[in-house]
């Protein structure tokens, strides 16, 4: 049986430990796809921002298919679409790089896999993959927390050799909800309270509840590396460590918020038993079944 490293969710006060893992997997910075300080920065802060890394032609197209898929009764009915917990709009379609062909490519495009490749020091798989909608004027919030925290307990995520990618698909500006995070924050594991319920992803995918850390936790992490938001115009990539800390706020303007969505995990980092007395969630919210490394290319967009 794997060793617990990072356990949470089992005490009745929250816990802090240190990170037993790196950062960056691999030191020959010269022979990064990016710039060397880009590299650094992410090791410092946990997360990157490189701008319009994708053109406004592909943007274009991306957000044409996600437009189409939004408005497809099938993928409404797939079993693979998160609704917002009050308008019931859709807030999230998952395992876009299984169903669908554009999207698989955006994957395994060179330009970002290839930035997690290096940094997570080999060949990855996508853990996870989604289309993100954050609507004007009625967009949620999604609360405080470590991606690495419910991966690991829920998903059985052995250790942090995991990174997020966010493709800004709309301008991410200060006042339309934009990711939040706190830089330094991915040294420090919280460890939260609370007993994981039956089928938890079905109400946590909407709204977290548990598995998040308390506010004496989240008003010290503030107070030592306080709060950055990830903005920038469409095309951008936010690149995140698995254990940083993020959240974001509602968007009550008229400016609508989308983005892709994928996570990037080790090869010898694949999922194994959930860290908590549950069943596994469902594969299309974390690969269980094909931990192939992904054929990592240049990609050219019609």
């Amino acid at each position: 049986m794997q060793a617990d490293l990072y356990p949470s969710r089992h005490e009745n006060q929250p816990r802090w430990q240190d990170r037993l893992d790196p950062v960056v997997y691999r030191s020959d910075l010269e022979n990064a796809p990016i710039a060397a300080e880009l590299i650094e920065r992410f090791e410092r802060d946990g997360y990157l921002v490189i701008p319009q890394l994708f053109s406004a032609e592909e943007v274009a197209l991306f957000r044409a298919e996600l437009e189409r898929m939004r408005q497809d009764p099938a993928v409404a009915d797939s079993g693979k679409t998160i609704q917002e917990p009050d308008s019931g709009a859709i807030r999230s379609v998952f395992a876009i790089h299984k169903d669908n062909p554009l999207f698989a490519r955006v994957a395994a495009d060179e330009r970002i896999a290839g930035i997690a490749r290096f940094i997570l020091g080999g060949d990855v798989y996508v853990h996870q993959s989604r289309m993100n909608f954050k609507p004007g004027f009625s967009g949620k919030e999604f609360y405080w927390h470590s991606d690495f925290e419910t991966w690991h307990i829920e998903d059985g995520m052995p250790r942090m050799r995991c990174l997020s990618c966010s493709i800004l698909l709309t301008d991410n500006e200060p006042h339309n909800g934009p990711l939040m995070l706190m830089p330094g924050s991915h040294r420090h594991y919280v460890r939260c309270v609370g007993a994981t319920p039956e089928n938890h992803y079905e109400k946590s995918l909407r709204k977290q509840e548990i598995g998040v850390p308390d506010q004496n936790s989240l008003s010290e992490l503030a107070s030592r590396f306080g709060i950055d938001c990830a903005t920038g115009p469409a095309g951008s990539v936010v690149f995140f460590d698995c254990n940083t800390m993020h959240g974001s706020n509602g968007n009550i303007t008229p400016s609508a918020r989308s983005n892709l969505f994928y996570v990037y995990n080790h090869v010898d980092n694949a999922v194994l038993a959930p860290f908590c007395a549950q069943k596994p969630r469902p594969a299309f919210v974390a690969e269980r079944e094909t931990f192939k490394p992904l054929d990592i290319q240049p990609q050219q967009y019609p």
